[in-house]
């Protein structure tokens, strides 16, 4: 037991003895309690409906001092979905290509996980390496003891076997050190930030056969031909000499029957000839 004084409204004082159960009992409901672990700390990331209808009227150059990590991840990313953050990635379904490769401008769409039962998404700002990239999102760590904080350029790192981003460790600001949960995560959706930054690799193999000069081939100085193949076509231009006419004899008195006449001898191939003599 012990004695404590009341002062009353009429000025009066009262001492009372009360037992020290009931001070314990009484301290508990007025200090609240503390997060023990990263996990328990982060019950309340995600997005939920109240948020969202307040946060909907209100545009970048005006956000809510408690913002939720959906209204700053589309507008960082220009992605155009509404709703709770696990529903980004069904909804970006036939509106927005979706992957599992990190590229600068997309989301991370984080899946439901313990007590973060309404998902994450997270805008990738850095790629640093194929394990690591650095994100900004919003309403992840309390910072200085609020929640709703925006935190920009934080890591996040694959913890995946396939190195296929399924799943991520991400910076916790109490521990100042990336957090011990590993947080299973969809993919990523990539909007026209994400695309613009990427180069097809099709224009890239176009870009590099334009820029290769174009083949030229080896031109050889003429040479003058040989002696010997001159003087061996040297009367190719020479016209054809025919054969000498005969002169007309005087008509004869012939037999009835005639000799048969003589073949006409073939005329000589000036070419064969030519090749004949550069042969020798």
């Amino acid at each position: 037991m012990i004695g404590i004084t009341i002062l009353t409204k009429n000025g009066k004082t009262v001492r009372m003895k009360l037992p020290l159960s009931f001070l314990a009992l009484s301290a508990i409901f007025a200090v609240p309690a503390a997060a023990s672990a990263e996990t328990s700390a982060e019950t309340s990331i995600g997005f939920d409906k109240r948020s969202n209808e307040r946060s909907a009227s209100f545009s970048s150059s005006e956000l809510p001092p408690y913002l939720q990590c959906v209204p700053f991840a589309r507008e960082v990313s220009g992605i155009q979905i509404y709703g709770d953050a696990h529903s980004w990635w069904d909804q970006a379904e036939g509106r927005y290509q979706r992957g599992n490769r990190p590229q600068v401008g997309a989301v991370m769409a984080f899946q439901p996980h313990q007590n973060m039962t309404l998902g994450h998404v997270a805008a990738v700002s850095k790629v640093i390496d194929r394990r690591t990239v650095l994100i900004s999102h919003a309403n992840w760590s309390p910072i200085n003891g609020r929640r709703g904080q925006i935190e920009r350029d934080v890591r996040a790192v694959d913890i995946s076997p396939d190195n296929d981003w399924s799943m991520v460790r991400v910076w916790y600001d109490p521990l100042q050190a990336i957090g011990t949960t590993a947080w299973p995560v969809h993919g990523f959706i990539y909007g026209e930030k994400a695309m613009g930054r990427a180069k097809p690799v099709q224009a890239e193999n176009r870009i590099a056969q334009l820029a290769l000069p174009t083949p030229v081939a080896p031109t050889q100085a003429p040479t003058k031909p040989s002696k010997q193949f001159t003087q061996a076509f040297a009367d190719m231009g020479a016209p054809i000499k025919s054969a000498p006419k005969r002169a007309a004899t005087a008509p004869q008195t012939v037999r009835m029957a005639q000799a048969a006449p003589r073949p006409t001898p073939p005329r000589p191939d000036p070419v064969r000839a030519a090749i004949a003599r550069y042969e020798k």
